[in-house]
C-alpha cells in the first residue's frame, strides 16, 4: 500500500510539474509573440479581425484598432478582402462583425463586395472556426489574422490546429499599451487559455501545433 501510495504521490508531482512548465511556456509564447517587431506581413487573400466588444453602433477602442489595421492592409493592396469576426452577446444588439463593416463603410469607403461577415461567433476559437467556412465558401487560400499583440499566441496556435493558411500580425497600437494592470491581466488570461487549449488538444498534438506557430510567426517576420 506505502509503495502504491508513493507512486499516486510521484505521479501527481510529475502532472503538476509537468502543468508548470507549460504553463511558463505559454507565457513565454504569449510575451514573445508580442514582443517582436510588427512589419507589415506577405500578401494575403483577406485580412481577418478578430472580433472584440462593440458599445452599441460603435466599436469599443480595442476592435477599433483592430479594425483601423485590417483596413490599412487593405487600403495599401496587402490583401483583397476583409472578414470582420464576432456575434453580439445580447439579442437584439448589433454584432461586433456589423458594426466593424459599418465603421469600415462609412468612414474609410470599403466597398461592402470587399467585406465578409461572421455574425455568429463568441469566442477567438469561433471566429476561426467560422472564418475557415468563409475562405472556403469564398475561395480564398490565405489570410492575415489581426488581433491584439498578446492575442497572436493563442490565435496561431488555433490557426494552425483548424488548418488555416495564415500569418498573424498585431495592432500597432492598442488599449493595453499605456495601462500596466490592464495588459497584466490580459497576459495572463491569454497565458492559462492557450494552456487550456493546448491541454484541451492533447500534448503530442499540441508539440505540433506549437512548432508550427512558431514557424508562422517567423515567416511573418522574414516577410517584411
Amino acid at each position: 500500500m506505502q509503495k502504491l501510495i508513493k507512486r499516486v504521490l510521484k505521479l501527481f508531482g510529475l502532472m503538476l510539474l509537468s502543468g508548470g512548465l507549460l504553463v511558463v511556456f505559454c507565457a513565454w509564447q504569449v510575451y514573445d509573440y508580442a514582443q517582436h517587431e510588427k512589419p507589415l506581413p506577405q500578401k494575403a487573400d483577406a485580412v481577418v479581425v478578430l472580433g472584440a466588444a462593440a458599445w452599441g453602433n460603435n466599436p469599443s477602442p480595442v476592435l477599433r484598432e483592430r479594425i483601423n489595421y485590417g483596413i490599412k492592409l487593405y487600403q495599401q493592396h496587402t490583401v483583397q478582402k476583409m472578414i470582420f469576426t464576432g456575434g453580439t452577446p445580447k439579442f437584439g444588439y448589433p454584432t461586433e462583425a456589423e458594426v466593424a463593416q459599418r465603421y469600415a463603410m462609412q468612414k474609410f469607403n470599403v466597398p461592402q463586395r470587399d467585406i465578409i461577415l461572421d455574425t455568429e461567433s463568441s469566442s477567438t476559437y469561433e471566429n476561426l472556426t467560422n472564418t475557415r467556412t468563409l475562405m472556403h465558401n469564398h475561395h480564398l487560400d490565405s489570410v492575415i489574422i489581426v488581433s491584439d499583440p498578446d492575442h497572436l499566441a493563442r490565435a496561431a496556435a488555433m490557426a494552425r490546429a483548424l488548418g488555416i493558411t495564415a500569418n498573424v500580425s498585431a495592432t500597432p497600437s492598442s488599449l493595453y499599451y499605456g495601462q500596466r494592470k490592464a495588459r497584466l491581466k490580459f497576459m495572463l488570461q491569454e497565458t492559462l487559455s492557450l494552456t487550456y487549449f493546448y491541454l484541451e488538444n492533447g500534448l503530442m498534438a499540441s508539440a505540433k501545433i506549437l512548432l508550427s506557430a512558431t514557424v508562422m510567426r517567423d515567416n511573418n517576420i522574414q516577410a517584411a
